[in-house]
C-alpha cells in the first residue's frame, strides 16, 4: 500500500537511535524527507547519512529539547532545509523511574513542556500543509499501573490527555493529532536490554505477562506511526493506538 508520504516532510525528536531512528528509516522507506535531532553530534551525523543513503533528504542537528531556543531553531532550520513540514512526531522522553523531585522535574521538562513548545513552534508549518499531522509517542505505562508511582507514567498520562484535547483544538486548522502507546519494546541499546542483563527476573516476568509471548520491535511501532501520519488516515484524529502484544489487560476503547 502506498501511504502517500513520498516527498512529505516529517520531524522526529530524539531520532538518532532506538525507536526514533527506526521511525526515521520507516518514513524514509516511504519516500518521506526527515528532520531529526538528538544530543550526540556523532550519532546525529551518522543517522543523517544513513537516511540520506536511502534516497531522501534529511536534516539533523544537536538539540536539547528542554532548551526552547534550540528546539525552535531546529524546527525552523528543518522547514527551510526540507521545504516545509507536513508531520511532527513527539518522541523524546526522559524515561527512567527517578522518584526524586529532580526526576519529576526532568520528566516534566523533557516529556511535557518540550512537547508543548514543539507543537507551538511547528503549528504554523503544519497549517500550511495539506496533510498536517502530529503523533505523540506515549506508553502503556500511562494506561495501567506499571513500575510504581513514578514520573514516567504520570507524564505519559498527561501527554495522552494533552494530545487528545489538542486533536479537538487543531482539527479546524486541518491538523490531525494522534498518539501511539507502545508496550515493552526490545532493541539493542534500549532499556529492556539493560533490564534483561541486570534484572533477568523482571525481564522474564514481563515477557511471561505478554500474551503474544515476546516483546515488540521498534518497527512494529513505527508502522503505526507511519499510518497515522499518512494522508490515508485523513479522518483519524484524537485516537491512541496501543502496540503491546496484549500486555495491557484493559479493554481498549
Amino acid at each position: 500500500m502506498d501511504l502517500q508520504l513520498k516527498n512529505k516532510t516529517v520531524l522526529i525528536t530524539g531520532s538518532s537511535k532506538g525507536i526514533g531512528f527506526a521511525m526515521a528509516k520507516t518514513l524514509a522507506a516511504e519516500g518521506c524527507d526527515v528532520g531529526i535531532c538528538a544530543r550526540n553530534a556523532d550519532e546525529v551525523k551518522a543517522a543523517v547519512a544513513a537516511i540520506q543513503a536511502m534516497g531522501v533528504k534529511a536534516h539533523g542537528e544537536v538539540v536539547d529539547v528542554t532548551d526552547s531556543a534550540s528546539l525552535e531553531a531546529w524546527i525552523k532550520a528543518c522547514a527551510e532545509a526540507l521545504g516545509g513540514i507536513d508531520g511532527f512526531v513527539a518522541n523524546v522522553s526522559a524515561g527512567g523511574a527517578d522518584n526524586e523531585e529532580s526526576g519529576w522535574r526532568s520528566n516534566f521538562e523533557a516529556d511535557v513542556m518540550a512537547s508543548v513548545k514543539a507543537v507551538n513552534a511547528v503549528k504554523p508549518y503544519l497549517e500550511a500543509s495539506d496533510c498536517g499531522a502530529i503523533v505523540s509517542i506515549g506508553s502503556t505505562a500511562s494506561l495501567e499501573a506499571f513500575a510504581g508511582a513514578v514520573p514516567y507514567g504520570a507524564m505519559k498520562a498527561a501527554l495522552l490527555n494533552y494530545f487528545g484535547n489538542l486533536a479537538q483544538d487543531l482539527a479546524p486548522a486541518g491538523i490531525r493529532v494522534n498518539s501511539v502507546s507502545p508496550g515493552p519494546i526490545y532493541f539493542k541499546g534500549g532499556a529492556w536490554e539493560d533490564i534483561r542483563a541486570a534484572m533477568p527476573e523482571i525481564y522474564e516476568g514481563t515477557v511471561a505477562n505478554i500474551p503474544a509471548g515476546r516483546m515488540g520491535s521498534p518497527e512494529e511501532v513505527c508502522v503505526q506511526v507511519a499510518i497515522l501520519l499518512s494522508p490515508l488516515s485523513g479522518y483519524t484524529t484524537g485516537t491512541n493506538v496501543v502496540v503491546d502484544g496484549g500486555f495491557t489487560k484493559r479493554i481498549q476503547f
